[in-house]
């Protein structure tokens, strides 16, 4: 009973000294401009965005690689050998990712080369790293794409025909890798269920 009467007497006294303490102050997430004219952001401003990055890491893996046109020929070619869910698309998925990282492998080198690795070295800044680090995929992209797909979209988008593939927007470019890349792999397909096709017949 006396605890019970002291605890709420202690606690009175007591809030003077928080009513003294000073507030804590959160630092703010800022980005100081460089002399070279680009912007420098804060350490966990950069770390919000490669948070942001891994939750698009799905999104970027269907939309920049070859793992969509990978995984529809492995679709379609285990469809064709009629052996219904065997390998299961778990096999399927790994194959495919596993072979997309062996095709991608180059293309991401020059990435850490030309962006990572000079970030990391405080050589070139966030801006600079980011635009240097999507270079080389653009590269991939616009190797895979159809000029039609490219001139289709842009048509879409109200846009005129580009002079120079370094003038297609990404969002026309990744629009027309997507379209290209499912082209391509129903093409690729096609062709390799046609044996079999014949072979039933016969």
């Amino acid at each position: 009973m006396k605890l019970a009467r002291i605890l709420p007497l202690l606690c009175l006294c007591g809030l003077p000294l928080f009513a003294d303490a000073a507030p804590l102050a959160l630092p703010a997430v800022t980005s100081v401009p460089t002399p070279a004219g680009g912007q420098e952001y804060t350490v966990s401003l950069q770390l919000l965005a490669v948070m942001t990055a891994l939750t698009l890491l799905p999104a970027l893996l269907l939309g920049m690689t070859a793992f969509t046109r990978i995984m529809i020929v492995l679709s379609i070619l285990r469809q064709a050998l009629g052996t219904g869910q065997t390998p299961s698309n778990q096999i399927l998925l790994s194959l495919a990712l596993f072979l997309t990282l062996f095709i991608m492998h180059p293309v991401a080198e020059v990435a850490y080369t030309d962006a990572i690795k000079p970030y990391i070295a405080e050589e070139i800044t966030f801006d600079q790293a980011l635009e240097s680090g999507f270079q080389p995929f653009r590269e991939f992209m616009l190797r895979q794409t159809r000029e039609e797909d490219i001139g289709r979209f842009a048509e879409i988008a109200g846009m005129q025909q580009f002079d120079k593939p370094e003038d297609v927007p990404f969002t026309i470019l990744m629009a027309s890798f997507l379209t290209s890349e499912l082209k391509t792999a129903f093409q690729i397909g096609f062709l390799l269920f046609i044996p079999f096709v014949v072979i039933d017949l016969v």
